[in-house]
């Protein structure tokens, strides 16, 4: 976005991030990841971040936790969190913020947990090392927290293993241990992906609740744009290492403009649509090892211009809140309309993410 990042003077913004560029060495070559975002997140706000598999969703997340791969490359740009660049600082001090200030949920709680560990002690071994507090403090406060996160009788659940727990629980009990230093951030990197649809929504429900109950800053990062609905106050939309698109949430459901925006709602299972098929976006996406001239999207995109092919296209302004990247935002484009099931959806209209 350059100097086009969206900015609002009246929010708090808590974390700035400028021009980032990231790549990493592979022995086929440099694969280059993220190829220069911008975005700020608002304190208490939660910001989605949303694309497929390989977009630079979870680079993004990994870059503000400094939980690169030793491969990667910091190729340029900034992650501003209180007047420092998480970038440039090192790993000693940022020891410091990781977990007590800026927390992450991944994917898998089971590889967030040691197996052989009872769990109340990996809850409590994180508060005696971070709050420096007593074992018995500790054990006090994360009995609480697991009370706060749902898990019944603690006391009793507090002396077993990761293994006698539910998917659902253990994405508790990491969700208890992000909590235990009260972080202002909380990164969640698709937390209900490995999880059954109805375990899903009640962890989806008490990611919300915690968020307002703490005036916690959310950045959630999934392929689900069913999940942004309930979830987000803003999205980020990113493909192939880029932003692609980026609004109010109520934006990019009832006014998107990008084609491949467009087919993420497409493709997006249970809509009210009078459509009786989703729309599987067509072909994969580049290899960024050589990324494609003008836009990424160009090849997998049915309403692409010549220039989509020779020129990238720059981020045009469709309101102060909503920019995206397309040509046929351009004056002179032709008019092209959305597939029929985002129309479907643009047509409701009103107000999402009433809560």
């Amino acid at each position: 976005m350059g100097n086009q990042v969206i900015k609002n003077k009246e929010k708090d913004v808590i974390l700035k991030v400028e021009n980032l560029k990231i790549s990493f060495k592979t022995q086929q070559g440099i694969l280059h990841a993220i190829r220069g975002i911008d975005f700020e997140l608002y304190r208490g706000e939660t910001l989605a971040i949303v694309g497929e598999s390989g977009s630079g969703k979870s680079v993004t997340a990994r870059a503000i936790m400094g939980l690169l791969a030793g491969n990667a490359n910091h190729e340029s740009g900034s992650i501003m969190y209180q007047g420092q660049d998480l970038m440039l600082i090192p790993e000693e001090e940022f020891h410091r913020i990781r977990g007590t200030k800026i927390a992450m949920i991944f994917q898998d709680p089971m590889s967030s947990l040691n197996p052989i560990m009872r769990v109340g002690k990996q809850i409590t071994e994180t508060l005696v090392l971070k709050m420096k507090i007593s074992k018995a403090s500790a054990k006090q406060k994360a009995l609480e927290l697991m009370r706060e996160v749902g898990i019944p009788e603690p006391e009793k659940r507090y002396h077993q293993y990761p293994f006698q727990f539910s998917g659902g629980m253990r994405q508790r009990i990491v969700i208890a241990i992000a909590l235990a230093n009260n972080a202002e951030i909380l990164i969640c990197d698709e937390p209900t992906t490995a999880l059954d649809v109805t375990i899903q929504a009640q962890i989806l429900e008490l990611i919300n609740k915690i968020k307002k109950e703490r005036n916690l800053s959310v950045i959630f990062i999934t392929h689900d744009l069913g999940v942004v609905a309930n979830m987000a106050d803003r999205a980020l939309v990113m493909y192939a290492g880029k932003v692609v698109e980026y609004g109010t949430t109520n934006e990019i459901f009832y006014n998107p403009k990008h084609p491949y925006t467009w087919a993420l709602l497409a493709s997006m299972p249970n809509l009210d649509t009078t459509t009786d098929r989703l729309d599987a976006i067509p072909g994969t996406p580049p290899n960024l090892i050589n990324p494609p001239v003008g836009d990424a999207f160009s090849l997998r995109n049915k309403y692409a211009l010549q220039i989509d092919f020779e020129v990238e296209p720059p981020l045009f302004k469709v309101s102060d809140t909503h920019y995206a990247a397309t040509w046929l935002l351009h004056p002179d484009a032709p008019k092209v309309n959305p597939p029929k099931a985002v129309l479907d959806i643009m047509k409701k209209g009103g107000t999402l993410n009433e809560q």
